[in-house]
């Protein structure tokens, strides 16, 4: 069952990534400005940033497979009407619907995998999950690319709505994500009211608290640093494109291997050290990236920024799914979901315009500076919790 399911997870995350690409072609082409990418990307977290908590108490609410089923049906309708359509405005729309789709299906997925495998295998699936959703976003493209030499961005889109079909139908049929327990008899609020108890319910947890808020404003700094990147490589190291395009696959394998170090498990003070520790290479990364002369000298910055990045957040997951009552494990996903929509919302806004006043070297040495911070507050928070027991 988890072979399958992480199978239809790997095919649909390469259509995610081949899509991305496609989708941005699309809408440069039907609203040719800048503004055409921008209002996309915003699109894909709109949906996150306001209805977040929402989608996360749907999944402790409800079945989380249905969630999943539903959110892959979402999106491949949503695919496969940007598809269909030549107007900007449908285009923008139809990706806020895919936007919504994601939203549920982040929480809900999350939530589901203790469902999936065994306690003592849950730090492998858990690896696996983030693992395979970031491959997606470096061989997606590389896809996208072969595609787009005899096809067209219509094409990429059409096959990523079709490996949302897929992944919605095989989905359906494994057995597991099933809703919470609850008492028999027991006379469910709305999900508007199970929202507000879910953020409540998070606001007092120390620990978890502490995690999810760090993990947020580390990726403000992320945000900015993701900005600026590539004019940092073509205009500070004086590098091509192609040289940034292997700068992103040096900090995506980077990812990829923080990722699966989360496999080893433990208990939550070791998570806890090891999202602390993510947390502290991302900043040096960033750090390291900005006082780097060369391309050479940025390569191992960039893995370093990756690999802590991969760390913090396969440790920030087994965090949560192994300290939160599975009741309310889809709600604090969601409410995460929906602050980090937010911060890197924010990061994206802000970002232009502090490379215009500051320069490009400084605001990557922000973000380096920004994740360091970051890093030794959230040790000081996170003394006390999960030091001896489990919160």
């Amino acid at each position: 069952m988890a072979r399958l399911y992480f199978a239809v997870l790997a095919q649909s995350a390469l259509g995610t990534g081949a899509g991305y690409v496609a989708l941005l072609l699309v809408a440069y082409d039907r609203f040719s400005s800048g503004w055409a990418i921008s209002l996309v990307l915003l699109a894909d977290l709109v949906p996150a940033m306001f209805l977040g908590p929402l989608f996360g108490a749907a999944g402790d609410h409800w079945s989380r497979r249905l969630c999943m089923v539903v959110a892959d049906t979402v999106r491949a309708a949503a695919f496969l009407g940007i598809a269909l359509t030549d107007s900007f405005p449908a285009t923008l729309a139809f990706a806020v619907v895919a936007g919504s789709g994601t939203a549920l299906f982040k929480p809900a997925s999350l939530a589901a995998l203790p469902s999936l495998a065994r306690p003592e295998r849950l730090p492998a699936a858990t690896a696996l999950y983030g693992a395979i959703t970031d491959l997606g976003f470096i061989a997606g493209p590389a896809i996208a690319a072969l595609v787009l030499l005899v096809g067209a961005p219509e094409t990429v889109l059409f096959a990523n709505a079709a490996t949302f079909a897929i992944s919605a139908l095989v989905v359906a049929t494994l057995p597991f994500g099933q809703a919470p327990a609850h008492s028999a008899g027991e006379e469910r609020p709305g999900l508007f009211r199970e929202a507000r108890d879910g953020l409540r319910a998070l606001a007092g947890m120390a620990g978890v608290r502490v995690v999810v808020l760090a993990a947020a404003t580390m990726l403000l700094f992320a945000g900015l640093f993701n900005v600026a990147e590539l004019p940092f490589a073509t205009d500070e190291l004086d590098a091509a494109a192609s040289a940034f395009a292997v700068l992103a696959t040096v900090y995506g394998l980077g990812f990829v291997m923080g990722s699966l170090s989360g496999s080893r498990g433990g208990e939550p003070d070791v998570l806890k050290r090891r999202f602390l520790g993510g947390l502290g290479l991302v900043g040096a990364g960033f750090l390291a990236c900005g006082i780097a002369p060369s391309l050479a000298a940025a390569l191992p910055a960039f893995a370093l920024a990756g690999i802590g990045n991969g760390l913090a957040l396969v440790h920030e997951r087994l965090l949560i799914q192994t300290t939160v009552a599975d009741s309310l494990m889809a709600r604090v996903f969601g409410a995460r979901d929906g602050l980090n929509a937010w911060t890197f919302a924010i990061a994206f806004v802000a970002a232009g315009g502090l490379i215009e006043a500051l320069g490009i070297r400084t605001v990557v040495q922000i973000a380096g500076v920004g994740g360091l911070l970051v890093w030794a507050l959230s040790t000081v928070a996170l003394r006390r919790p999960w030091a001896t027991e489990r919160v």
